[in-house]
Parts: C-alpha cells; sequence; structure tokens
C-alpha cells in the first residue's frame, strides 16, 4: 500500500529494501542532493497477527483500533508531507527520503533502521526524523534497552516421584525475586522488566524448561550496561541457589539469548536539529515543542552520531500498545503543518 502510495505522489526510486523498508526519494535541486534528510515511520505494531484491527468511529471524534495511534497517524502524517510538498511546488536543495520502516516495536530491534544505516542507505543519510505517534514533542534522547530470552533447563521428572530433583521453575522465580528487588537511579531513569514467562507441561510434573523475557532500559549507555551485568548476576546466583537446594546430582542451567539490542544516544537542547524542530513550532504555531526521552528509530543513527531526533504526529493518542487504543484528532493539523515545516528546513544546507 505505502509503495503505491509513493508512486502515486510522483517519488522517485521508489523501492522495498531487503528488510522491508518502503523507500522512495524526493531528489534536492543542490549538487549530489545534500544534506540528505530521511523521514520515517515505522509500519509496525505491537499487536500479533489475527489481531481485529477494525477502526470505529466514536461520538466527539474518537478514532479507536489497536494501532491507529502508534503508528498509524505517524503514516498518515508521512504521506501527508509529501502531499503538502507536492501541492505547494516546494523545492529543496537536499534530497528527502521517505521511507515507512519494518521492525521499531517489541522485538523488532529496529530491523528496518538498522538495515538503512548498515546497507540500503549506508554512509548516505546526513539527518533523519522519525514521526511516531500523535502529540507534539520532539524526542532528543534516546533511550537503550537490552532485551533477553532466558531459559532454565534440568531434567524434569514426576512431581511426587521425582521430587527432590532441582526445578527450572523454581530458579526462575528466584531470578525474579532477585531482579525485582535491585534499586535503580530516578535520573538517568533506568527501568527493569519481566514481561513474560512460561514454560512447564503440567501441574504434576517438575517441568524440564522455563522461560522468561526480561527488558532493561536507559537513556545513559553506562548505566544500561551496569543493570544488565546485575541482572546476569542474579540469573548466575539463582541457579547456584536452586541447585544446593537439593541433594541431587541433577542440576539446572541457564541459557540467555541477546533479542533486542537498542542503542542508547542523546543530543543537546542546543543541537541544530532540535532547535529546528523548536523554532518550527514557535514561527508555525506559537508553540514550545518540549523535549522528551524516549525509545524510537531515531535510536540508531544517534548512537551512529547522525543528528536525529523524533516528532509527534499531532492529534491526542490514548492506551498505546493496547487493544483499546484510541486517537482524537483535535488540532491534529497543527502535527501535519509542524512535520511540514520542519521537512522543509531540515532539507537545506
Amino acid at each position: 500500500v505505502l509503495r503505491k502510495v509513493f508512486l502515486d505522489q510522483g517519488l522517485k526510486n521508489v523501492r522495498v529494501d531487503r528488510a522491508g523498508n518502503v523507500l522512495g526519494d524526493r531528489p534536492g535541486t543542490a549538487s549530489g542532493g545534500r544534506p540528505r534528510l530521511v523521514i520515517a515511520s515505522h509500519l509496525d505494531t505491537v499487536f500479533p497477527e489475527g489481531t481485529p484491527v477494525k477502526v470505529t468511529r466514536e461520538p466527539g471524534g474518537t478514532l479507536r483500533g489497536p494501532g491507529i495511534g502508534d503508528n498509524c497517524r505517524g503514516l498518515a502524517v508521512l504521506t501527508a508531507v509529501i502531499r503538502a510538498l507536492n501541492a505547494g511546488g516546494v523545492q529543496t536543495p537536499g534530497t528527502i527520503t521517505f521511507v515507512a520502516n519494518v521492525g521499531e516495536e517489541g522485538l523488532g530491534d529496529l530491523r528496518g533502521v538498522k538495515a538503512l544505516f548498515g546497507e540500503t542507505l549506508k554512509g548516505q543519510v546526513d539527518r533523519l526524523v522519525s514521526i511516531d505517534g500523535g502529540g507534539l514533542f520532539v524526542t532528543n534522547i534516546g533511550v537503550g534497552s537490552h532485551r533477553y530470552r532466558v531459559t532454565f533447563t534440568g531434567p524434569g521428572g514426576h512431581s511426587f516421584g521425582a521430587f527432590g530433583l532441582p526445578n527450572p521453575a523454581n530458579a526462575l522465580g528466584r531470578a525474579i525475586a532477585k531482579i525485582a528487588d535491585m534499586q535503580v537511579p530516578a535520573n538517568p531513569r533506568t527501568t527493569f522488566n519481566v514481561g513474560r514467562i512460561g514454560g512447564g507441561t503440567s501441574v504434576n510434573a517438575i517441568p524440564a524448561e522455563a522461560w522468561m523475557e526480561i527488558d532493561v532500559r536507559s537513556s545513559d549507555p553506562a548505566q544500561l550496561s551496569a543493570v544488565d551485568a546485575r541482572v546476569q548476576a542474579a540469573l548466575d546466583a539463582a541457579v547456584t541457589e536452586e541447585n544446593r537446594r537439593w541433594r541431587s546430582s541433577a542440576r539446572v542451567a541457564v541459557r540467555k539469548e541477546l533479542v533486542g539490542d537498542r542503542p542508547a544516544g542523546s543530543l543537546p537542547a542546543t543541537a541544530p536539529i532540535v532547535q529546528a524542530v523548536q523554532a518550527a513550532g514557535q514561527a508555525l504555531l506559537g508553540l514550545a515543542i518540549p523535549l522528551s526521552e524516549g525509545s524510537t528509530d531515531a535510536n540508531l543513527p544517534l548512537s551512529l552520531g547522525i543528528p536525529a531526533v523524533a516528532i509527534g504526529g499531532g492529534g491526542d493518542g490514548n492506551d498505546a500498545h493496547a487493544t483499546t487504543e484510541s486517537w482524537v484528532s483535535g488540532e491534529s493539523w497543527k502535527g501535519t503543518q509542524h512535520a511540514v515545516l520542519v521537512t522543509v528546513l531540515l532539507a537545506q544546507p
């Protein structure tokens, strides 16, 4: 669908890369088309395949449906920027590459922007703006995260006949308790979460396997590494304690898989790209666009030293990542107009 939209709006070199990103260029007038600006918006949502995504319109203009704000709104603004530039006959010195990218949510691990900067547009991008959700904001601090799938294994057996064997589920519980008791700094904000757990085959069987998924976050790379190390220590200690608890030659073990690695990065409020976004809001709308921190597609270029921010698409989004997600248009035109002016400003030398 987005490929067709890009073609219909006259973008050049419209293509789908190996990661599944949809790209289209609006060539600049300057020799070499620099600076090259990427305006991106992610295609994916947190919801699994098969989730009913029918959108309902409620009294007062509320639209409700999974993904309606995050990130249908971002994609709507992305395409609106293209139409507005065309309608106004706007030409920019720098080439603008519009990207509807994959892999921003959940265990997507930013694979879309990783592919952009590692292969598809490697060495070609000077600036990036990600349009992500509703509201009006500029995210200049990228919160990094490490995500693990942790599996405890053991021989398993009958809950009565084999009682006395070390139990992977017990080791899992010990680990969760240790992680839950960790103290982390409030500034820079650092967090941890055990988001999913599972394992076992029956209530009357010692499980041969128990697993969990862990998310650790911080905007400070040093704090992210420090908390990660404490999580690793808690997992190892849980195995040691569970094996020590039982008089058995059998043992539980732990396997740790890094399934998500979002690098942290940040720009000061004085950075030119941040000031441009805020100046656009002030000049066009008379609004002070607030700074924020978050985990977005901008994380990756920030970690590479490439100026990047995420901005909101306007309107009012609620219940993101829930099936009750909603978006209210309100004065959503402000988000669209802001995105257009930001695009024009950042496509200048």
